[in-house]
Formats: structure tokens, sequence, C-alpha cells
């Protein structure tokens, strides 16, 4: 229940012209005022794109999506998937009309971002927000081009934070962390739009639909931030590499009394020859910090698995038959 401010020892939400107070009519109007004002705000900033795939030698497919304009200059957002092994020949369409040649400057499989060039002067910026603020229950409006009806608006609430996505680039798969879920109808050709908060902040990209009223975007937030900036920049996101698949395991009663914690990573898997079995580590082995900072869960391991430890020594401390070890470890690059 939401709390209530008291005044004069009356509630607040009794006294003339709260949202209580307002007839059906008028509390409609306000929730269309909201996101039509959004629709207005977003509308110029969201594309339809159209991209051209060659398959089978000389035959070309195109297949259709949204994308996110970001900067004056040209930069647009959408999402990985939407233009994997696209080739020249893929178009934006913006709302008042104008249409421009898109190239990839980069994209990231693994939190299924991508960052387009496009041709055009002066585009409309969309301003990015921070999904970190969201809550459960809270309005957002997704701007796309489902089923290729461009400018398309739906609107819904926040039905859940936090949750995971499998993402895959060749055999490895990591998970998107804490993607948004909603209920505002997402239907294919949604992805790569934008879904905003009620002031027109763009909190996330698109990507999924995992049944019926049920919708995922990639959130806009620091993580993510840093991956749009190297994907301008570089063209690519890199991460630390160890050649571990882990899961997460309780640790024995002695451990998680000395630790102060409950939970670790446990190795279920190796790669052959991979850093950390170089290393010395071992199936069964509990991972419980990488680098000094504690490890619970496979999120926290992935999380720290930054550019920054590429071929750089780092202690992993494990619990190995119940007894504490440690070990230096040297990352590789993970292979896009």
């Amino acid at each position: 229940m939401a709390d209530l401010t008291f005044l004069d020892g009356v509630p607040d939400h009794t006294r003339a012209g709260t949202p209580d107070e307002l007839p059906d009519a008028e509390a409609l109007d306000a929730y269309s005022r909201v996101v039509t004002s959004v629709a207005e705000r977003l509308g110029p900033s969201v594309a339809n794109l159209r991209v051209a795939r060659r398959v089978r030698g000389t035959r070309t497919l195109e297949g259709g999506g949204s994308a996110v304009a970001v900067t004056p200059d040209g930069f647009m957002l959408t999402s990985a998937h939407v233009v994997h092994r696209s080739t020249r020949g893929s178009v934006a369409s913006f709302a008042d009309g104008r249409e421009c040649a898109v190239e990839v400057v980069g994209t990231d499989a693994f939190s299924d971002l991508a960052v387009l060039r496009s041709d055009a002067e002066r585009l409309d910026p969309a301003e990015l927000g921070d999904a970190e603020t969201l809550r459960v229950g809270q309005l957002v409006v997704a701007l796309g081009n489902p089923h290729g009806f461009g400018g398309s608006v739906t609107a819904g609430v926040v039905s859940a934070l936090g949750r995971s996505l499998p993402t895959r680039s060749g055999s490895t798969v990591r998970f998107v962390e804490n993607v948004i879920q909603t209920d505002a109808a997402l239907n294919p050709g949604n992805s790569g739009g934008a879904l905003a908060d009620g002031l027109g902040r763009v909190v996330g990209i698109n990507t999924a639909v995992a049944g019926i009223g049920l919708g995922l975007a990639v959130p806009i937030n620091a993580a993510t931030r840093k991956i749009i900036a190297a994907l301008m920049t570089e063209g690519r996101y890199r991460r630390a590499y160890l050649g571990v698949a882990g899961g997460v395991r309780p640790l024995p009663p002695r451990v998680a009394r000395r630790l102060v914690r409950e939970s670790a990573v446990e190795v279920v898997e190796l790669v052959e020859d991979g850093p950390a079995a170089r290393a010395g580590l071992r199936v069964e082995d509990l991972v419980v910090a990488v680098g000094g900072t504690p490890v619970t869960s496979v999120d926290d391991l992935q999380r720290l698995m930054t550019a920054e430890l590429i071929d750089v020594p780092v202690a992993v401390d494990v619990v190995r038959d119940g007894e504490p070890l440690a070990l230096s470890v040297v990352p590789t690059e993970l292979p896009a």
C-alpha cells in the first residue's frame, strides 16, 4: 500500500483535486496525456530499420526491426540480433519521412546491443535514462516497428525487475543482468526500439518477446552505458575470460561462518587449456573471490570479468575439500 500523508489528521488522498477523486474519464485522460507526451517527444528519435542480409550467394533478404537515435550526428542504438549478419543496404526510416543509409559500427552479442551510424544530419536524439530508478508497477511506453507498422506505441507497466536473459556468441553463453520485464505489448519488429519512462527517457532497448503479455528489454544503466560507449569508439566491448562454467552452491557451514557469506560459484566444467585450467583450478572447486572481491553468484563472476583483467595476473580464492586455496589466474580476452 502506498504511504499516505496526513494533514490536520485527515488523509491527504481525501482532499479535493487528488487522483482518488478524479472521475474515471479524467483519470484516463491523465494516463493518456503521459503516453501521448512520451510518443510525441520520442517518436522523432525512433526509426524503422530495414536490414539487408545476403544468403546463398547473391540473394538478399530484408529483416525488420527498430533503432533509436542517441546523438545528433547519426549514432543509433538497436539490438545486436537485429543486425546480425547484415550487409550494405540497410536503411532507417523516421516518422518525418526521412530515409537514411546506416552501417553497423559495433555489436555486442552478450548484451544484445549494437551501435549504428547513419548518414543523416541533425537527428533528434533520445535522452537516455537510468533503469536503476525503475520500480515494479511503474508506467513505461514502448515505441518501435511491430509487424512493419512504423511509429507504433504501446504502454504498460514494469511487471518485474532483475530478470536474466541468456545470450550466446558461438558456444559461449552469458547472461544479461537486470533485464526489464514489461507487459507493454511487444511484437516482432519491436526489437531495437525504445522502452521509455513517463518522462520520455529511454530506460531500455526492447529485445525479446518471452510470452503473451511478457516482453523483455535490455536496461540502460551504468554497465550498458559503458558497453555503448565502447561500441561507439572501438566497435567492440572487451571482456576477460577464465574458461569455466559454474553454478551457485552453498558453502559448507564452517566456511560460510568464516567468510560471512552463504554461497559461492562451483566450477562444474573447465575449458581445456583455458586460463583457469592452466592455473590449477579443478572441477568442484568453489570460487569465493576474484581479485579480493567476494563472489556469491555467476553474475558476480561475470561482472568482474572486465577488460582491465585481460592478460593480468589476478588472485582467485577457492575452497577445495573444505580448505581455502589461493591461485593466480591470467585471464585472456573472451572471443567475440
